[in-house]
């Protein structure tokens, strides 16, 4: 197949070129391959605009490192490969979007292997003499002829072979070995390939149910202060027995359900006091929050990662009951309340409930911060990369659960890491 010149490198780029590969990167960051991440559209874009600015010859790891990773200018390139990892997991998704036959006719945005500068390809078309053009040695584009072998009249021709049942037989068996090794080939390829975050909600996303959000709920407030619309300066306080969302789980709410409603899928959200077994039966369930969700406790009583606490609730744990000797992940309440500055824990998971024969997830920290740790986790491509790592070691099993930790700092989490997995 011909090579395709990129327009770049036939005549500089036009003003209306530069803007119709500004929007075409704009519809490739929409797509939900880069919106749900933050490090690849910046990084895209960023690599993107130094190239239309004409800074190309700029771009490498180092500098992409310092300039959109924020590194030291003295980081070993070596020992943090952000930005080789990054570019990697960038192909593949633009691969992907590309392979979808709805956008065979847009501008082409590539970062080719072994390049961290952007090319830009048109669509071919009869207009543009160059990416329309074929074969170069051959006039006018047309593909060669194929290669016609004489024989000679009086060559003799090789006796037909003879098969006996035996060796059909033994024929067929070796292509139904062939197709069975590679539609497994196909299948673990695919698994290695997709998306971290598929890998964890694919399930979730194939049943096409509608998806229950069950929340905790608080009694927050027993007076309310509300507005005089006449005067919005002037405020009126009425005795009421309000049921409220934790602000911190809204942060989880939000980001599971644009992974749900990107994908299609309707959800609902309530509380854990409204939520009856029947509810759950219904189709897929995620439980967000642990010591203030009832269905939380339950339903991770019984795994391997489950939450406890002492008797006067001064001490909130995350066990491991199949390693008894190993130290359990705690949160001391006394430190929580003085400094607001502490180590949280959190477990995500999904594994089919017993109780429904539905998928369950799970994602609840011990404090606030540990959930808002675990939506992030669950919703990012970069933080899961190392799960799905984990999970292609282990088999690519059906049910998985992970302890996270993250350093709350002045009441504000950082980034989630795994501390333990377990896949059945």
């Amino acid at each position: 197949m011909p090579a395709v010149l990129s327009r770049e490198q036939r005549a500089p780029l036009s003003e209306s070129e530069k803007s119709a590969i500004r929007d075409q990167l704009e519809r490739l960051l929409a797509n939900p391959y880069f919106s749900h991440s933050k490090r690849f559209p910046t990084f895209l874009r960023f690599v993107t605009e130094q190239t239309l600015a004409g800074g190309a010859e700029n771009i490498n790891e180092r500098w992409l490192g310092i300039e959109v990773f924020g590194r030291n200018p003295e980081y070993d390139t070596s020992a943090d490969p952000i930005v080789r990892v990054t570019a990697a997991e960038i192909r593949k998704r633009v691969a992907q979007y590309y392979q979808d036959p709805s956008h065979g006719s847009e501008l082409r945005i590539a970062l080719l292997s072994g390049s961290y500068v952007p090319s830009f390809h048109w669509p071919r078309d009869t207009s543009d003499p160059v990416l329309a053009a074929g074969d170069p040695t051959h006039k006018g584009g047309d593909p060669a002829p194929e290669e016609t072998i004489a024989v000679p009249a009086d060559h003799p021709l090789p006796p037909p072979v003879q098969r006996n049942r035996r060796s059909l037989l033994l024929l067929a068996l070796a292509c139904v070995l062939t197709a069975l090794f590679s539609v497994g080939s196909l299948l673990s390829w695919q698994a290695a390939h997709r998306p971290a975050p598929d890998l964890f909600w694919q399930p979730i996303l194939a049943t096409k149910d509608p998806v229950l959000l069950c929340v905790a709920d608080q009694l927050q407030y027993s007076a309310i202060s509300l507005r005089d619309a006449a005067q919005p300066t002037h405020q009126i306080v009425l005795k009421d027995n309000l049921t409220a969302v934790v602000m911190d789980d809204v942060y989880a709410i939000v980001k599971v359900g644009g992974i749900l409603q990107s994908s299609g899928i309707k959800y609902a959200v309530k509380g854990e006091g409204a939520t009856s077994l029947e509810d759950l039966r219904n189709g897929p369930a995620v439980f967000i929050g642990a010591f203030d969700n009832t269905w939380t406790l339950r339903l991770t009583k019984s795994l391997r990662f489950h939450f406890a606490n002492n008797a006067d609730m001064s001490q909130y744990q995350i066990v491991d009951s199949s390693t008894p000797t190993r130290a359990p992940w705690t949160v001391n309440r006394s430190v929580q309340m003085a400094i607001n500055s502490y180590r949280d824990y959190a477990i995500v998971a999904r594994f089919t409930d017993p109780n429904t024969g539905n998928l369950s997830v799970v994602v609840a920290g011990i404090g606030r911060g540990g959930t808002i740790a675990a939506g992030e986790f669950l919703t990012e491509p970069e933080e899961m990369a190392e799960l799905k790592r984990a999970a292609l070691a282990a088999g690519d099993k059906k049910n998985m659960e992970i302890v996270l930790s993250t350093q709350i700092i002045d009441g504000q989490p950082g980034s989630p890491k795994m501390e333990a997995t377990y896949f059945w």
